[in-house]
C-alpha cells in the first residue's frame, strides 16, 4: 500500500502537471514552443532557488553526477522533442501518444529494476491507458510520421528517466537539490536548442508576448516543473517506479477538469467514459498493495534519509 504522504505527493504532482498543461495552452499561443520551454525552466529554477534559500538548503546537490545530468534527458530533451512533434501533429494525437508512457515505465521497471510487476497491474495499466486515449480522442485529429516519431521519442525519454531516477535517487541527500540541478541542466539544453533554431532562421527567441501570455508562461513554469517534479521525485524515493506511475493516470483527469473550468471546453460521452475508466483503474491499483512488490531486488529498501524525511514534512 502506498503511504498517505507519498500518495499525496503523487496526487499533487499530477495536479501540477495537469493544470500546468492547461495554462501552457494560453502561453504557447503567443510564445514559440522552444522559447516557452526555456522560460518555464528559468522560472522553475528561480522558484526553487528562493525556496531553498528560505529553508537554508544548498543548491549544490550531494548526489551522483548522473542523477543531475538526467535533466538533459527529462525535462530537457523529452519536452523539446515533444514540442517539435506538436508542431506537425494535433494536440489530441500528441496526448494519445503520451498515454503509453505509464505502460513503458511499468515494463522498464520490471526489466531494469527487477520490480515485481503482476499480471493484474499490467491489465489495470492497459485499462488506464485505454481510458486516457478515450479522453484524448479527437475524430478530426491528424498527424504526420515525423511528428509522431518525435513525440514517441520524447515519451521514451520520460519513461527511461523515471526508471533511472528511481535507481539513483535514494543516494541523494535532498530531493529539492536533485530537482534544481536537473532543471539547470535542462535549461542549458533548452537554451542551446533555442539558440541553434534562432541561428538557423527559426526566430525562436523573437517574441513580444502579451501580459496574459507572459503570466501564463511564468505560472505554468512554476507548476509544471518546480511543483510537479519536486513532488514526484519526493514520492519516487519511497515508492517503486511501477507504483508511482499511477499518478500519471490522474493527469488527463485534472487537465480535463481544468480545461472545462478555465477554457470552457466540454467533453463528449466517450470522454466521460474514459474518465471513469482512468479513475477506476487508479483506485484499484493504489488500493491493492500486492499488485507490485517493493524494489528489494534492486537494493532500494529503507534508503530515505532523516534529512529527506524532515524536508518532506514541510514540502516546498
Amino acid at each position: 500500500m502506498i503511504r498517505p504522504p507519498d500518495l499525496a505527493r503523487l496526487t499533487l504532482a499530477a495536479a501540477c502537471w495537469g493544470l500546468g498543461t492547461v495554462i501552457s495552452k494560453r502561453a504557447v499561443a503567443e510564445i514559440p514552443p522552444l522559447t516557452l520551454l526555456a522560460i518555464q525552466l528559468a522560472v522553475s529554477l528561480a522558484v526553487l532557488a528562493l525556496l531553498m534559500r528560505l529553508r537554508g538548503v544548498s543548491v549544490r546537490a550531494e548526489a551522483p553526477a548522473l542523477l543531475g545530468r538526467l535533466g538533459v534527458l527529462n525535462p530537457g530533451a523529452a519536452y523539446a522533442l515533444s514540442l517539435l512533434g506538436l508542431a506537425t501533429i494535433s494536440a489530441s494525437v500528441s496526448v494519445t501518444l503520451w498515454a503509453i508512457e505509464p505502460l513503458l515505465i511499468v515494463l522498464l521497471a520490471g526489466w531494469l529494476l527487477h520490480e515485481q510487476v503482476s499480471r493484474r497491474l499490467i491489465l489495470l495499466t492497459i485499462a488506464a491507458v485505454g481510458g486516457m486515449i478515450a479522453v484524448a480522442y479527437d475524430p478530426s485529429g491528424a498527424g504526420t510520421i515525423i511528428g509522431v516519431g518525435l513525440t514517441l521519442a520524447g515519451v521514451g525519454c520520460c519513461a527511461v528517466y523515471s526508471v533511472i531516477a528511481r535507481r539513483w535517487l535514494p543516494e541523494a541527500e535532498s530531493t529539492t537539490q536533485v530537482v534544481f540541478v536537473q532543471q539547470a541542466y535542462a535549461l542549458g539544453f533548452a537554451l542551446v536548442v533555442a539558440l541553434a533554431v534562432l541561428l538557423l532562421g527559426g526566430g525562436a527567441l523573437r517574441v513580444t508576448p502579451s501580459l496574459t501570455a507572459a503570466a501564463s508562461a511564468v505560472g505554468s513554469g512554476a507548476l509544471y516543473y518546480a511543483g510537479a517534479y519536486w513532488f514526484y521525485l519526493g514520492a519516487l524515493r519511497n515508492v517503486p517506479a511501477s507504483r508511482a506511475v499511477v499518478s500519471f493516470y490522474l493527469i488527463p483527469i485534472v487537465g480535463v477538469a481544468s480545461s472545462i473550468i478555465l477554457l470552457g471546453e466540454r467533453l463528449q460521452p466517450w470522454q466521460w467514459l474514459g474518465v471513469a475508466i482512468v479513475v477506476g483503474a487508479t483506485l484499484a491499483t493504489v488500493g491493492r498493495p500486492e499488485l507490485a512488490a517493493s524494489a528489494s531486488g534492486a537494493g532500494l529498501d529503507g534508503l530515505p534519509s532523516r534529512r529527506h524525511e524532515d524536508e518532506l514534512a514541510d514540502p516546498l
